[in-house]
């Protein structure tokens, strides 16, 4: 039997055994998502062999895209989704918000944190920690930043050989960076003194994270900021030349929402494959791809980073889309930024 499958069993209650007839009829479950399809592969292909009257496929899209294609500002040219995951939380947030998805009391929710799950519409699905990404062979042992007033310090003393050495995202083209930065200043006010010694660098910004790893990994840039920890780690396995460092002030602590919109095409299906994602099999299944899981009752991110902050869901995620908030906060990073090129 599968890793975790009998915890998954035991719920096939009346209610459940329903569930999967009707999904057999459906025969189908379209999942958007913006993790790595093969990150992904071990899920689907479990859950497939578990109801083989019913195919998942799994479409990697732009968490930017998915919102637009959502709400509708941009044609999708692909069949509705009946499960839509994300790690822009903040995006996420908004969609439920504003109508767009369908309530499910899922009967694993009860293994998830409170904040995990909001109003039975929004589940966070991973706990995924923030990572400080470095080249070995460019930041020495002693000088590897523990916690974000070290790095502020480490910018400053060692601006000269790090200009054009430091990257992060881009907040004007990635939900992810913007939705990370924000957090950031949320938590402390330190925050503008650390983007302005990231300024001062004359930084590399960066929409995705692949980029960036592959960058810190050929030494093209020494240190990186606000990475996604599990794709940070899984590139640091096969790479030796690679570090990556949780900061042990504070660590935030992202989480990979999913929702069932509220026309998905085959709410059977979506129902019964949220289920499965938040099982212990799946849970455990998205793990080996180093997707933390969020399970109360297996390790995760929480019990073993004690300086986890996990960034909650519900509607202060959304406070600082509002247009205004946004345009406040870009235009001073643009301001940041050019102080920091204008900088001896």
């Amino acid at each position: 039997m599968a890793v975790g499958g009998t915890a998954y069993l035991l719920l096939s209650t009346p209610s459940q055994r329903a569930l999967m007839a009707q999904s057999r009829a459906e025969r189908a479950v379209i999942v958007w998502g913006n993790a790595d399809a093969s990150v992904v592969a071990p899920l689907v292909d479990a859950f497939n062999r578990r109801h083989p009257g019913v195919t998942v496929r799994y479409t990697d899209v732009d968490s930017t895209l998915m919102y637009d294609r959502i709400v509708g500002t941009v044609q999708g040219g692909k069949a509705a989704p009946d499960i839509v995951w994300s790690s822009a939380m903040d995006l996420q947030a908004k969609l439920i918000n504003d109508g767009y998805a369908q309530r499910y009391a899922s009967p694993q929710k009860s293994a998830l944190p409170d904040e995990a799950v909001w109003k039975d519409m929004g589940y966070g699905v991973t706990a995924e920690p923030v990572a400080i990404v470095y080249n070995k062979r460019l930041i020495a042992p002693s000088e590897v930043p523990q916690t974000h007033q070290a790095f502020t310090a480490l910018l400053r003393a060692r601006r000269e050989a790090l200009i054009g050495k430091v990257a992060t995202y881009d907040p004007a083209r990635s939900n992810v960076g913007y939705l990370y930065v924000t957090q950031d200043q949320a938590i402390t006010r330190d925050t503008r003194a650390l983007l302005q010694a990231i300024a001062a660098t004359r930084p590399i910004l960066l929409p995705t994270t692949e980029p960036m790893m592959d960058a810190v990994g050929k030494g093209e840039v020494a240190i990186a900021y606000n990475v996604v920890g599990p794709y940070a780690l899984k590139h640091a396995a096969s790479d030796d030349g690679v570090g990556v460092v949780f900061p042990k002030d504070y660590t935030l602590v992202a989480s990979r929402v999913a929702f069932i919109p509220r026309d998905a095409p085959h709410p059977a299906g979506a129902r019964l494959f949220l289920d499965f994602m938040l099982s212990r099999e799946g849970q455990l299944l998205l793990a080996r791809g180093l997707l933390p899981p969020m399970r109360t009752d297996l390790a995760n991110t929480r019990s073993a980073l004690p300086q986890a902050r996990p960034i909650r869901g519900g509607p202060q995620l959304f406070v600082n889309l509002d247009p205004v908030k946004r345009r406040r906060f870009l235009a001073e990073w643009d301001a940041i930024l050019a102080e920091g090129a204008n900088a001896r």
